[in-house]
């Protein structure tokens, strides 16, 4: 499988603005996302629909968990930085938390 390739400032930027919620981290590198559940089988619940997305894409997420929040970082450690999976799985992972709202 091909190394992926590192988006450019402009187009994380455009990708940011179709995907509410998720914020750039200071470094620039990662974006991330709070989010809450009713209770903790929903949160777990989210977290394994997302693991197999996740596992879909070959993409991982850094993630912690308390109760009834989860919050999700994102980058593409091989291309230091972000690129489309990133993207592509916070897509996913928002698809997956709807479900719960």
């Amino acid at each position: 499988m091909a190394k992926p390739e590192k988006l450019d400032p402009a187009t994380i930027e455009e990708k940011l603005a179709a995907n509410p919620g998720w914020t750039l981290t200071r470094e620039g590198t990662a974006i991330e996302r709070r989010f809450r559940f009713k209770s903790f089988v929903e949160a777990f619940g989210f977290m394994s629909q997302a693991a197999l997305a996740a596992e879909k894409l070959d993409h991982h997420p850094e993630w912690f968990n308390v109760y009834n929040r989860v919050e999700v970082t994102l980058t593409t450690h091989d291309a230091g930085g972000l690129t489309e999976r990133d993207f592509a799985l916070a897509a996913r992972m928002d698809k997956a938390a709807a479900g719960f709202s």
